[in-house]
């Protein structure tokens, strides 16, 4: 069998997921490939990064100009699909299209005129709205009949931003409906990594085809539970500590609530920890709660692994994850964690070690307060 993947990025989960993937099948016997647009990897006939950075800055100024993601790149998508010519693909695995990389009427084009079966992972929901990754956040529900035909787009300005009006918006979400439909249900199989994506799945344009839950995996040869010294280097011995790690923060991923919460908690017993900051993000939320422990983002798995296990719960405050992959970790790191009813996360965790509390966040800093006094009190396992 010939197995082709196409993804946005090589890394952060295309390790654990992509890249996993490729090796299972050439393990087993068949021929497989990867192309991707941006990040470091081995390449190989095989593996082979398809954009260069210039062509990736041309393709995010262009959407930023008119809000059409996914419609520019034709250089580069040529190349690809030239590529494919000469594999002739049984299966084609889409995972992002969405990464200032790829000519999706193009692709489409191209998968509509040849046998191959397409199965394509969702990891979030721009696939069948006009502009925007989530809309959970915005209340906006416009993408079940239409984006921005009967008010305004509430996300022009979020990724990926735009300066374009609505006009854009209504135009994307056309086309996507047209080229995302085209394919015959028979040779489509699409995947998301939580049962709370495939019900919106369900709802949308793409609700005929078949829609299978796969949650993402992860690398228990490095998320497991890593004992370090980090609550020594950190001066943080003896206090109940709760911990939020993102690759990117913004308010839609709860960085407010962090610093809320390190407000309201008692400095001498507990400890807000959030990892994956910026900078200015640093000096920010330093300046606004002075207890909060503030760090960067790590490119060492061990050093985060060693974090999550030193921590006593994982907070992730946000109700529009398609999956919740730090909830994941922390899990395999032997770490409780607290998510919002309803959300994928809850899906993730585990039910002996989670703390459910509303899409409202009510009540947050008493279910800390109560976990810790459960923690003190022998009840569950706490890493102090």
């Amino acid at each position: 069998m010939k197995y082709v993947q196409i993804n946005a990025y090589s890394g952060g989960w295309a390790d654990s997921i992509i890249f996993k993937k490729h090796r299972e099948l050439v393990a087993a016997g068949n021929e497989s490939w990867v192309f991707w647009a941006r990040g470091k990897h081995e390449q190989d006939d095989h593996l082979q990064r398809i954009a260069s950075y210039p062509e990736v800055c041309l393709d995010a100024a262009l959407t930023r100009l008119d809000g059409r993601p996914g419609f520019h790149s034709k250089a580069i998508t040529r190349r690809m699909l030239k590529k494919l010519d000469e594999i002739d693909p049984d299966v084609v695995h889409l995972h992002l299209l969405l990464g200032y990389y790829i000519n999706a009427e193009m692709l489409f084009e191209w998968l509509a005129a040849h046998r191959c079966k397409v199965v394509w992972t969702l990891h979030d929901c721009w696939a069948f709205t006009g502009h925007c990754i989530y809309f959970t956040y915005a209340k906006c529900a416009q993408w079940r009949s239409g984006c921005a035909a009967s008010t305004s787009c509430p996300q022009k300005r979020t990724y990926p931003e735009t300066l374009a009006g609505d006009s854009s918006v209504r135009w994307s979400y056309e086309r996507k409906k047209r080229l995302f439909t085209m394919l015959p249900a028979e040779r489509v199989q699409l995947i998301t990594p939580s049962q709370w994506l495939a019900d919106l799945v369900k709802q949308s344009f793409l609700g005929k085809y078949d829609v299978k839950v796969v949650h993402d995996t992860v690398n228990t040869d490095v998320f497991k539970p890593t004992p370090s010294d980090f609550r020594e280097r950190q001066g943080l011995e003896g206090r109940f500590l709760v911990l939020g790690v993102a690759a990117s923060w913004s308010e839609r991923k709860g960085l407010p609530v962090f610093v809320q919460l390190a407000k309201e908690l008692d400095p001498a017993r507990f400890a807000v920890v959030v990892v994956g900051l910026s900078k200015k993000q640093i000096k920010q939320v330093k300046a606004e709660a002075p207890p909060i422990i503030a760090l960067p983002r790590t490119n060492s798995m061990r050093e985060l692994a060693e974090i999550y296990t030193a921590c006593d719960v994982l907070l992730n405050p946000s109700a529009e994850e398609t999956f919740g992959m730090n909830v994941a970790e922390a899990v395999a790191c032997g770490t409780g964690a607290i998510v919002v009813e309803g959300s994928a996360c809850a899906e993730v965790a585990d039910p002996e070690k989670t703390a459910m509390v509303p899409a409202g966040l009510e009540g947050l800093r008493e279910v800390v307060e109560d976990l810790n006094l459960e923690c003190r009190g022998g009840r569950i396992e706490c890493a102090q």
